[in-house]
Order: structure tokens, then C-alpha cells, then sequence
């Protein structure tokens, strides 16, 4: 029993290593830049790699939770919203309120 547990203990390490890495990374996919829907002029929210949100010229913070929920914290407010993602589509409904559509902006390659 003991000799089973030795050889199968690299390999339970290396799992459990996988799950930190996965969870502490949350969603990448919603780094970039998104407008919201609407005009042209709308207020563009920048996602970043390492939790940092830019709502305008507002500077926050985002973390991602479970049940596809996201909390976003600007000095502000504090709000938690559930997340539809999309390539290219973006949607934050508050729990029991608004929903933020957002599409977003990409680069022009040169």
C-alpha cells in the first residue's frame, strides 16, 4: 500500500500544482480592451493580465469567483457581476440588476 502511494505521489503533486496554476489565472480571455454597446463614445473598460480594470480613467481591480462571477473594485464601488464571454462579446449582469454589453476593440495590424 505504501509503495502505491510512493509511486503515484509525483504525480498527485503535479495535479495539485496544475489546479493552483488554473485557478489563480481566472479568465484570461477578458484581457483587452472593450466598449461598451451603444455609440462610439462610450466608456471603454481595459482588462489586464494581473487584475487591474481601467473603467474610463478609473483604475480597479478584478478578481473572478466561482458561478462565472467576476468582482470588479474601483475606489468608488464595489460590484459583483455574472459573466457571459465571448472572442468578441462581453456581458456583465449585476445579481438581480443592470446588464453591461460590450464588444470588443481590437487592434489595427500594421
Amino acid at each position: 500500500m505504501r509503495l502505491e502511494f510512493l509511486r503515484r505521489a509525483p504525480l498527485l503533486a503535479a495535479f495539485a500544482v496544475l489546479l493552483f496554476v488554473m485557478a489563480g489565472c481566472g479568465n484570461s480571455s477578458i484581457v483587452g480592451k472593450w466598449r461598451m454597446a451603444g455609440t462610439e463614445n462610450q466608456t471603454v473598460w481595459e482588462f489586464s493580465g494581473n487584475g487591474s480594470v481601467l473603467v474610463g480613467e478609473v483604475r480597479g481591480r478584478y478578481k473572478f469567483g466561482d458561478q462565472d462571477r467576476i468582482k470588479i473594485e474601483t475606489p468608488f464601488a464595489t460590484t459583483v457581476y455574472v459573466v457571459e464571454l465571448s472572442s468578441d462579446q462581453l456581458v456583465l449582469q449585476e445579481l438581480g440588476g443592470s446588464k453591461l454589453e460590450f464588444t470588443r476593440i481590437t487592434e489595427a495590424k500594421r
